[in-house]
């Protein structure tokens, strides 16, 4: 193993620490029901990043330190707080929805898992594409700007626009991980408390990289998608 493979685990590992040791887990659950926005903050920051260190792992057969990573871990940040808004949004709504009798409820054993289905299925058909251009380009603006901060300003939006692969977006990022993956998934996390939903999302964002990693190498359609 090497040393880049071990420190990677060991940061897993620390944040599955946090949650296994009551004590720590109870501030964990205590922060994120205080402070929504800083937490979706710190744990898309945190994990997100681990999930794009590892595919450049996977895709490079080595540990390399991305372009941009501190602007890049900033942005999942700040779609963390996005997403923490967002879960809170599509939880109420679809459940205000089958309370008026909008959407079925299921019955009583299965109520929890129709909900949760609901919920993921709506936020990702509404939301979730958006969401994903919006990264993309956002991404793309850092890569044009060699990853500086001092180059934003000179990256134009049209330059980012035509960058982004739209056809390989649409066709294989929406058309599949959305309902083969992300519907899924987070029919999951809606199934979790309220609290643990925006961090098992944030650890969604690590699995769909190492999937996403594994792709690209096999398929060259895939690759042009970054």
């Amino acid at each position: 193993m090497r040393l880049g493979d071990f420190l990677w685990l060991a940061g897993l590992g620390a944040v599955v620490l946090v949650l296994a040791v009551p004590a720590t887990r109870e501030l964990f659950v205590l922060y994120s029901t205080a402070h929504p926005y800083w937490m979706g903050f710190a744990k898309f920051a945190v994990l997100a990043t681990m999930g794009e260190l590892l595919a450049v792992r996977i895709t490079g057969g080595g540990w390399r330190r991305p372009d941009g990573l501190l602007l890049k871990a900033a942005l999942w940040g700040a779609l963390g707080v996005g997403i923490t808004l967002m879960f809170t949004v599509f939880a109420a709504g679809v459940s205000a929805a089958i309370a008026r009798g909008m959407l079925p409820g299921g019955y009583s054993a299965t109520a929890a898992f129709v909900t949760a289905l609901l919920t993921s299925t709506v936020m990702n058909a509404a939301f979730a594409p958006t969401f994903m251009a919006f990264h993309r380009i956002a991404d793309t603006y850092i890569d044009l700007a060699d990853g500086k901060l001092a180059n934003l300003a000179r990256v134009e939006l049209r330059q980012a626009v035509a960058r982004v692969d739209w056809q390989g977006f649409v066709g294989f990022v929406v058309l599949r991980t959305v309902p083969l993956f992300w519907i899924p998934a987070h029919t999951a996390t809606f199934l979790l408390p309220s609290e643990y939903r925006v961090l098992m999302a944030a650890v969604l964002s690590i699995a769909l990289g190492a999937i996403l990693a594994f792709a690209k190498r096999r398929s060259p359609a895939i690759r042009r998608i970054k």
